[in-house]
């Protein structure tokens, strides 16, 4: 099993949740974060005077696949969530151990 983290623009989150829906993968884990990568953030002016802002709003799906689906998880989040833009985010992929449904005591791939 694998975990994956994506970090993406909150505006990408209903395309990528359709395209997960439709690969069998309805359940995922959305916090709202903050941060910046490479453009440090961006400047706006306000009144009149300018200000930067050093951490964009983004969103942070966690999701846990069975290995076999890896590939095709990661493409349908990569081609919803890409504008080609500075900002589009990063995806993380982690090994699990192991996984249970506490309602069923399911273990394994059985409990994703």
């Amino acid at each position: 099993m694998k975990k994956i983290e994506a970090i993406i623009r909150p505006e990408s989150l209903t395309g990528v949740k359709n395209a997960l829906d439709e690969l069998g993968y309805p359940g995922m884990t959305v916090t709202e974060v903050k941060g910046h990568g490479r453009q440090g953030g961006l400047e706006q002016i306000w009144r009149g005077r300018k200000y930067k802002v050093e951490f964009l709003a983004k969103l942070k799906l966690e999701i846990v696949v069975i290995d076999e689906d890896l590939p095709k998880i990661l493409n349908a989040i990569v081609r919803e969530a890409r504008t080609e833009s500075i900002g589009d985010g990063k995806i993380f992929v982690y090994d699990v151990l192991d996984a249970i449904r506490i309602r069923t005591g399911d273990y394994g791939d059985n409990a994703i």
